[in-house]
């Protein structure tokens, strides 16, 4: 079986979301041993140095033209390809809206539905509409939670039978990278506290920073001298207010932004966090609260869309919209050296379910069902 996948999401440096999502699938892909199955990834440009490399079984294409490659080369190359792949599979939302092949698509959550507010108006016009007609055309649809499942056959009266629930893993190898600094020179490096509360998300509105923030000022004076909030993530978009609410809410000089850090560095901001804070409104899955459970991090987050699937009975949950809910389990967590080690006990169990091997073992029976059903 030949199936052709595009691998533009995943050929990327400093990935995140659905970047790491396709780049973790693929490194699992090229290592898989079936024998039944060959692989070629169409890229827009050259492969980067860490993308797997090429062998008998692994391909690469490479071919043009760059604009509007998805609805322009790709179907162009898809017609022409020979022998043509017996699947196709785009781990993002955006598929050719003609393609001779079956697809299959990959959807992590439908926040633009959700939360358009949070959107730039072009960003939001084509995940509309590229996004709708990908799910329409679809021979399966592959996402990352029940939740989002539920949410694509409301939103789009998908059959339930044709959409495919596969967990993501944890970011692979990230807890053996070498570790090039101490938390000592972290500290030194970052300007932050001994104690301190961690966000790791990228900088947009869905991920409610702001009012994490604010549930920040709202703890006790004793505990605001002595810990940070330290947030770490590419600013996204719409993230003006983001980088202001520190001022607005009284507390400028212990909110740290340290925007993208190297994993040998993430790894070790994680395991000496006092716990780990995700207040989103709204996820696909939320990888970063099993990344904590990982590294021994106690966790806080929503009780909201797919993070109860993620947290399990490991984490403390919250009322996102409620910031005085949110700074009350943070004052509990960093009072109660008891709960912090029942967290971490239970998250060290609740992570053990997860692994990118899984999702790619899964993912990759789900390819091979449609590629045989067109053969």
């Amino acid at each position: 079986m030949l199936i052709a996948i595009d691998g533009n999401e995943a050929n990327i440096e400093g990935r995140v979301g659905i970047g790491q999502f396709a780049y973790e699938v693929l490194s699992q892909f090229a290592k898989l041993k079936s024998p039944d199955v060959r692989f070629e990834i169409y890229l827009k440009r050259r492969p980067v140095s860490d993308m797997p490399r090429a062998t008998s079984g692994w391909a690469y294409k490479v071919f043009g033209p760059r604009p509007l490659w998805t609805q322009l080369a790709l179907p162009y190359h898809l017609y022409r390809e020979k022998p043509r792949p017996d699947v196709f599979f785009t781990p993002s939302h955006y598929a050719p809206r003609f393609s001779p092949v079956p697809t299959v698509v990959s959807i992590m959550d439908l926040s633009y539905l959700f939360f358009p507010e949070y959107f730039k108006s072009s960003d939001l016009k084509q995940l509309k509409s590229w996004t709708a007609y990908s799910v329409k055309k679809a021979a399966r649809v592959v996402t990352i939670s029940n939740s989002t499942k539920d949410d694509i056959i409301a939103e789009y009266g998908v059959l339930p039978k044709n959409v495919s629930v596969v967990y993501s893993g944890i970011k692979s190898g990230i807890s053996l990278a070498p570790h090039i600094y101490s938390m000592e020179e972290l500290k030194a490096k970052y300007g932050i506290k001994d104690s301190y509360i961690l966000f790791v998300g990228t900088l947009q509105p869905r991920k409610n920073i702001s009012r994490l923030i604010e549930a920040f000022s709202y703890l006790s004076e004793k505990s605001r001298q002595e810990t940070d909030l330290v947030i770490v993530g590419k600013k996204g978009w719409l993230y003006e207010d983001i980088l202001a609410a520190p001022r607005k809410f009284g507390v400028p000089e212990q909110v740290k932004f340290l925007d993208f850090v190297p994993d040998d560095e993430l790894g070790e901001l994680y395991k000496h966090a006092q716990c780990y804070v995700l207040p989103s409104l709204y996820e696909g899955f939320g990888l970063p609260v099993l990344e904590a459970m990982q590294y021994g991090c106690p966790v806080i987050t929503s009780k909201v869309s797919s993070l109860p699937e993620a947290g399990g009975d490991a984490v403390l949950y919250v009322d996102p919209e409620n910031s005085k809910d949110i700074a009350e389990k943070i004052e509990k967590l960093l009072s109660d050296n008891d709960l912090r080690k029942k967290l971490i006990d239970k998250g060290k169990l609740q992570v053990k379910k997860f692994s990118w091997e899984k999702t790619a073992r899964e993912t990759l029976a789900v390819l091979k069902s449609v590629g045989e059903k067109s053969s």
